[in-house]
């Protein structure tokens, strides 16, 4: 459907390491059969290892990796630095996006991934769009996507701790409680929301902004 309407990529996550672990996801077989049908219909495949790992988890992600690069997936979007480093030295083919969750907001930010070997950044949905006209601007050369519909979060994706502290589920693990979303209660009254966000629903007027400043691609939230 998401090709159906126009999209010219989808974002997915696998079983494993995905920001959204608590949704089905998809096997490697079911990526083997939408590849096929986005190399048909010239469409593009990202998959999305967007949680930030430990060294045991690591131990995993070879055997994921070689099969993303036998099906010649168009991407990876990452969140973990260390892993980016670590396909960018074995799987030099395979490119490299930067998640939103690596809350990348400045300049020096994105020029510093684009020496890391990224080839998009996906900037943090907290920008204002004179603060994307500036880093378009300055950073001419990589590819950069900006989210135009989906969830707000209370503080920068991926630096919000609220829900580890709160819940012991990690935001960056994958298993975000969406504390943001709950209610406080104080003296006067149990049902307050101070923490939630209204959704990002950008205007036709917003994406037009958006390509005149040179933004590389529209990214809907899933």
């Amino acid at each position: 459907q998401a090709f159906k309407w126009g999209a010219d990529a989808i974002y997915l996550g696998l079983t494993s390491f995905s920001a959204r672990k608590g949704a089905k996801n998809f096997t490697v077989e079911d990526l083997s059969n939408i590849k096929e049908i986005a190399a048909s219909l010239d469409k593009k495949i990202y998959v999305t290892i967007n949680t930030i790992l430990d060294d045991e988890e690591f131990t995993q992600l070879p055997p994921i990796l070689r099969t993303l690069d036998l099906l010649n997936i168009d991407a990876v979007i990452v969140q973990d630095i260390g892993l980016a480093s670590f396909i960018h030295t074995n799987y030099p083919t395979l490119p490299i996006h930067a998640s939103t969750q690596l809350a990348v907001h400045t300049v020096e930010g994105v020029k510093q991934l684009e020496k890391l070997g990224f080839t998009r950044v996906v900037l943090s949905r907290e920008l204002t769009l004179e603060e994307i006209r500036h880093i378009r601007k300055e950073c001419p050369e990589i590819s950069i996507k900006v989210f135009i519909h989906g969830a707000m979060c209370y503080g920068f994706s991926g630096l919000c701790m609220a829900s580890s502290i709160l819940t012991t589920r990690s935001a960056n693990k994958g298993e975000c409680s969406q504390i943001c979303r709950s209610y406080f209660s104080n003296e006067t009254t149990s049902s307050l929301y101070p923490f939630s966000m209204k959704d990002l629903a950008s205007s036709k007027e917003t994406i037009q902004t958006l390509q005149e400043i040179g933004i590389d691609s529209l990214k809907i939230e899933g």
